[in-house]
Order: C-alpha cells, then sequence, then structure tokens
C-alpha cells in the first residue's frame, strides 16, 4: 500500500472549479449591494433636506411653493458627498400649512458630478404628504 500525502491534480482542479462558480455566482449579488450602500448616502443627505424643511416650515409657518436649497439654510458643500453632489438633489415640490408640511425631494444619480455614482436605480425621492400620513417615505424610480 501506497500512502498518499498531497492532493492529485484532478483534485485540485475540482476546487478551482467550485472557487470558480462560487465567485461568477457572488460578483452579481455584492455589485447591487454595492450600489444600495452609495444610495444610503442619498437617503440621509435627503433627510438633511427634509429636516431642513420642517425647520423652515417652523420659521415661516406656512408657505406654498418649493424653497430653493439656499432659502432653507443648506449650502452647496453641505451635500457633496462621496457619491453624490449637491446637483443630485431637488426639491420637486414642498409646501407647508394648517402645521402639516408636504414635499417630495429628488435625487437623481445621473446629475451626480462624481464618477463613482451608482448605476441603479436612477432616481429616489423621499416623500411626505397627507396619502401617507405625513410620514418621509423613500421611493425608487427609472428616471423617466
Amino acid at each position: 500500500m501506497r500512502s498518499s500525502k498531497g492532493f492529485t491534480m484532478v483534485e485540485l482542479m475540482v476546487v478551482v472549479l467550485i472557487v470558480g462558480i462560487l465567485a461568477a455566482v457572488a460578483v452579481p449579488l455584492m455589485s447591487g449591494r454595492i450600489d444600495s450602500s452609495k444610495w444610503s448616502e442619498a437617503k440621509a443627505a435627503m433627510g438633511t433636506i427634509a429636516s431642513a424643511l420642517r425647520s423652515y416650515a417652523a420659521e415661516k409657518g406656512s408657505f406654498s411653493s418649493a424653497p430653493t436649497l439656499a432659502e432653507i439654510g443648506l449650502s452647496n458643500n453641505d451635500l457633496d458627498g462621496t457619491y453624490f453632489t449637491h446637483h443630485a438633489y431637488a426639491i420637486t415640490s414642498a409646501s407647508a400649512s394648517s402645521g402639516q408640511i408636504s414635499f417630495v425631494i429628488t435625487c437623481t444619480a445621473g446629475s451626480s458630478t462624481r464618477s463613482s455614482k451608482p448605476s441603479s436605480p436612477a432616481v429616489m425621492t423621499l416623500t411626505s404628504n397627507e396619502a401617507n400620513g405625513y410620514a418621509a417615505t423613500f421611493a425608487e424610480g427609472s428616471g423617466s
């Protein structure tokens, strides 16, 4: 009887094949997670904009048209991050009356000047209105 102290070429090839299959499956899953983590930066910035809108509404009492970012006290540098620049954010609509504030804040990935911006989804919105009980909710969009 001969004792073997190593792996055969076939055993090594099987291991390489299994690792290759696992890598082929994992890479697409991880790329989706990367875009998702990049969007968390945008969600945080849109939350900052929403907080500034609420403060603006508390100061002004009521308003019927969407203020600019500068009017609510945010500078461009406040919104510039690793993946998104201030160019990506817009207050699509905003109004306040009777103590309730409605708004739609939009972030468009394609408008960011960063080369590392996410590719999917194209647009994310933060909405607070009567339909959702004035709770801020995020939604993904295609940008069309």
